[in-house]
């Protein structure tokens, strides 16, 4: 979602034809979104408006559709003289299987279907172990991705030389976005200015959610309106700690690559014997942020309002859903793909199943987060929980749903029982 630093825009610019930048709102995936007032669906909106503004400006534009893409695809063959498709590479099993069912249909029409690395900085099979297949494990895989870094990695497309190779024309309106059955509302989306000050304490104030002590950079790397060439350069200047928050991305899309199933099943199988309670009851507790313990109200809460969780927090309450409530990680993982600003499977996903216990490179699960001695720690003057339960300390409040000590045996007994079956 920009002009600059753009893989696949780079080289279709530098190729031998003028260039239409295309995008397509996907009806497949737009359909299965419950939620009409979506603010990921108007971010995007409002990003095309931009990038439309800034290409008129040179006499070119952007054709924005929407539709099924196959159908799509097809109207647009008879709406221009394609000679080449550029695109940037997504890991994810949907995308792969679209892209693979374009590819075909163009290769019908002898089109060149060419996609590119752009959204991390090492590919599918560019870190892996010496014998060929995929880490599994973090810590050996940032040490290889680290030890492979170089300035070549780093370097960005420059774009903008080539700008008059940009198609001149006029497209179409932009597809309003009650056409695509959504509404338009006011939303405070995250800045994307980047705020050196922050990164450089990064190490020291990234556990803390009542202070500004992360990036709040997500949305952007996840709708690439940033590139993650120029935040890893950041990172490498001035944050050892933020950059393993990058590598840790990275990793969960070799690892999606890799493993597609893990988007379903447990990435560990034996964690799918697991005998989850799924209490409805408890669940829409969880939802609202009625669950009597504050920090998990709170990130609750937050996430509702704001379609942001600090990432602490994320992991406090995807651990008390999965081993307080012994609620399946698939819930709350298809809870926060509803919500998060950020949303990316790969990194949802592997963060639902490091909680769970299930995933690669998971916390063991006999690991079972105390909520009240993580607000000790990283709260401990309730700010954060003051700002979303503000009602904290009143009779209002709701009692606790489950107690800690009763609910941590009880996870340990049902997770132990399985996996030893």
């Amino acid at each position: 979602m920009r002009l600059e630093d753009n893989a696949a825009l780079f080289h279709a610019l530098k190729g031998d034809h003028p260039v239409v930048p295309l995008f397509i709102f996907d009806k497949d995936i737009l359909d299965k979104l419950e939620e009409k007032k979506d603010a990921r669906v108007q971010f995007i909106h409002q990003e095309l408006v931009s990038l439309q503004n800034q290409l008129q400006k040179f006499g070119s534009d952007i054709d924005v559709r929407y539709g099924v893409p196959a159908e799509v695809w097809k109207e647009l063959l008879n709406d221009y003289k394609v000679a080449q498709v550029f695109t940037n590479r997504d890991y994810e099993p949907y995308a792969r299987k679209r892209d693979i069912e374009i590819s075909a249909l163009l290769k019908d029409h002898d089109i060149a279907f060419s996609d590119f690395k752009d959204h991390v900085i090492f590919d599918r099979d560019e870190i892996v172990k010496d014998n060929g297949s995929p880490y599994t494990v973090y810590t050996p895989f940032s040490k290889k991705w680290l030890a492979a870094l170089t300035d070549d990695h780093l370097k960005s497309f420059s774009c903008k030389p080539y700008y008059d190779r940009f198609y001149q024309y006029k497209a179409k309106a932009i597809p309003a976005l009650s056409e695509m059955g959504f509404e338009t509302f006011e939303f405070d989306y995250p800045d994307r200015t980047i705020d050196l000050a922050v990164i450089k304490k990064y190490a020291d104030q990234r556990n803390f959610p009542g202070i500004t002590g992360t990036s709040r950079l997500s949305m952007h790397l996840r709708f690439g309106t940033l590139s993650i060439r120029e935040l890893t350069r950041l990172a490498q200047k001035n944050s050892q700690s933020w950059l393993n928050e990058l590598i840790w991305r990275n990793f969960y899309q070799v690892i999606i690559w890799h493993f597609p199933e893990s988007a379903e099943k447990a990435f560990k199988p034996a964690y799918d014997r697991i005998p989850w309670r799924n209490d409805e009851k408890q669940f829409r507790a969880w939802r609202q942020g009625r669950t009597g313990y504050p920090i998990v109200d709170a990130g609750m809460r937050e996430l509702n309002e704001t379609g942001f969780m600090h990432n602490r927090v994320r992991m406090v309450v995807a651990s008390f859903l999965t081993k307080h409530l012994l609620i399946d990680w698939r819930w709350g993982e298809a809870y926060f793909a509803k919500k998060l600003l950020d949303f990316e499977l790969a990194s949802n996903n592997g963060g639902w199943q490091w909680a769970a216990g299930s995933g690669c490179d998971a916390a063991p699960y006999f690991r079972v987060f105390n909520p009240t001695l993580q607000t000790e720690k990283f709260d401990p003057d309730f700010n954060y929980i003051k700002t979303w339960v503000p009602e904290f300390r009143d009779s209002k409040y709701p009692e606790k749903i489950v107690d800690h000590k009763e609910a941590r045996e009880l996870a340990l007994s049902v997770y132990k029982s399985a996996l030893n079956s």
